[in-house]
């Protein structure tokens, strides 16, 4: 006879993590040799300040010419090759999935989003039950709803800082000072 068990808490981060969810290709929003490709990069950092190593960011966004469609299957792999399916070096795929390496550094290759100022983040780490979301600015955008709710300072959380060579540094910090601005959705 067994023993009827309690649901256990959300977990997406395991043991699986590191073998499971990265996939080859997974930074690689944008074709290759595209002129018009960006880096988005950054940091993740927990409460007290250091980098989280073992975090997993996925990157949604719409195409230059504003449309949501990407890539189909971008992180499937093909049954043959065990290649990402959908990341062929020269399709703009919209997705991108990518794990912070042991400094808690993170980047993807993409194109400046069109029809909206951000790209959309989901961020995965262990301690935490349930994702949370945040956007990334490429642009700030006087008019855009969420970013004219909020304070100055709350606002910068938001905005990734343009450096050299059309790279763009975002940082998330999970809380403490300058925590990032999390949305929810119900």
């Amino acid at each position: 006879m067994t023993t009827p068990h309690a649901p256990t808490p959300s977990q997406t981060i395991g043991p699986f993590y590191g073998h499971a969810l990265p996939a080859a290709g997974g930074p690689d929003i944008a074709p290759l040799a595209h002129p018009d490709r960006i880096t988005l990069h950054g940091y993740v950092y927990d409460g007290a300040g250091d980098p989280v190593h073992d975090a997993l960011l996925e990157i949604w966004q719409p195409a230059p010419d504003g449309s949501r469609t990407g890539a189909p299957g971008s992180l499937r792999r093909d049954p043959v090759t065990g290649r990402p399916a959908g990341r062929d070096g020269v399709t703009f795929t919209g997705f991108g999935r990518v794990p912070t390496d042991a400094d808690g550094h993170w980047a993807i290759h993409t194109l400046p989003p069109g029809g909206a100022p951000y790209l959309s983040i989901a961020l995965f780490a262990r301690g935490l039950l349930n994702h949370l979301h945040t956007r990334a600015y490429v642009r700030d955008d006087p008019d855009d709803a969420l970013l004219t709710t909020l304070d100055p300072g709350r606002r910068a959380t938001l905005l990734a800082q343009a450096g050299p060579h059309r790279a763009y540094r975002f940082d998330i910090r999970l809380q403490g000072e300058g925590e990032t601005v999390f949305l929810e959705f119900e």
